[in-house]
């Protein structure tokens, strides 16, 4: 467990929870989820202690729940919003798997009091870790007063944290796409034998997997909306703008999500349609295939009849007695199997249609 404090420019990491809240700014409590039955009840007496109220047991339960999907919920002394991040990448070194089939989500917790904010995250995400990071970067870089600045409030702290595992699924489009497109070009490759219809099956059951995780954040940001503008407006001017740089990052985060959204379900319409194309080619070469084999049976069969008829056993067939009648016998046959080939190509029946 890590605690930090923040207030305006400062930001501070303590040692443990502290036994009263600080006078001014807000503490950012981070926990993960495995050391969490551990600490909770330290934590619910310093949130008593502190005059939040403690956290309900449904809501610890589900803090603490590695399958629960993204949703929003709230009490009269806190919100709560879990929202689902990508699994953390393999070890340098290690060979990556095809993003089709390495899309792994995991919870991340946020329970929002006025002056507390407390995320549970994970034991191997790195949200925790890199904003801890960012933010002692901030509060020591000589351009502080510039575009960056720290969180003034819990709610803006848990937004830009959700927009940074946001993104995450925004970078993971471009290995989508490019996988997809590389599987639907060998489907539609006419020189080659496709047979990885495993891969293709388990591609698609991740992009479900996928958009029902981007519905669930999309519902759980929409319902944050809504609660949000239920929020009495403050009377001062610097609360207003507070608030309302609050409505603007949530609907950046919603946006963002919707984009995911978008493009996962365009990745699931083209792969459709990629494997009604390659059956539908599949279809067209094996009745071309069928179409030839038709009209060569139909070139040998009068052949075949001249064959038989010659072939008989009776002795004053003409041409039977004559030194030149198999000759004669190829002629006809080989001009009669011209013609024929002739007439079929002018009907478009042999050759490569265009």
């Amino acid at each position: 467990m890590r605690v930090f404090h923040i207030h305006g420019e400062q930001f501070i990491e303590l040692q443990m929870l502290p036994a009263d809240l600080p006078p001014e700014g807000f503490l950012w409590v981070g926990c993960a989820r495995q050391e969490l039955p551990e600490r909770i009840g330290g934590l619910q007496q310093h949130l008593q202690g502190w005059g939040c109220g403690p956290l309900v047991d449904l809501h610890v339960s589900d803090l603490l729940n590695s399958q629960l999907p993204s949703h929003y919920d709230y009490t009269s002394w806190y919100d709560l919003l879990v929202f689902r991040r990508l699994a953390a990448a393999g070890k340098a070194g290690e060979a990556s798997p095809p993003a089709l089939l390495s899309i792994d989500t995991s919870p991340v917790g946020f329970a929002l009091f006025d002056r507390v904010l407390i995320s549970i995250h994970p034991d191997d995400c790195a949200v925790r870790e890199y904003f801890a990071a960012r933010m002692g970067q901030l509060t020591q870089a000589s351009d502080f007063r510039g575009s960056a600045r720290l969180p003034s409030n819990t709610s803006d702290l848990m937004l830009r944290m959700v927009n940074h595992m946001v993104d995450s699924y925004l970078e993971l489009r471009r290995q989508l796409t490019r996988q997809l497109v590389g599987l639907q070009q060998a489907l539609m490759d006419p020189r080659s034998r496709f047979s990885d219809w495993q891969l293709l099956l388990d591609a698609r059951n991740s992009l479900h997997l996928l958009e029902d995780t981007c519905e669930d954040q999309r519902s759980a940001i929409q319902e944050w909306l809504d609660a949000l503008e239920d929020w009495p407006m403050p009377a001062e001017p610097q609360g207003q703008r507070e608030r309302e740089l609050l409505r603007v990052r949530s609907r950046d985060v919603l946006e963002h999500v919707e984009r995911v959204l978008s493009h996962v379900r365009r990745l699931e319409s083209s792969s459709e349609s990629a494997v009604q194309m390659h059956f539908s080619a599949l279809s067209h070469r094996t009745n071309a295939i069928m179409r030839t084999l038709t009209v060569l049976t139909a070139i040998f069969l009068p052949l075949n009849l001249i064959t038989g008829i010659f072939g008989m056993n009776f002795d004053a067939l003409p041409l039977i007695h004559n030194a030149k009648g198999v000759w004669i016998a190829l002629g006809l046959m080989l001009a009669l199997a011209l013609a024929l080939g002739a007439f079929f190509w002018r009907k478009r029946y042999l050759g490569t249609q265009r």
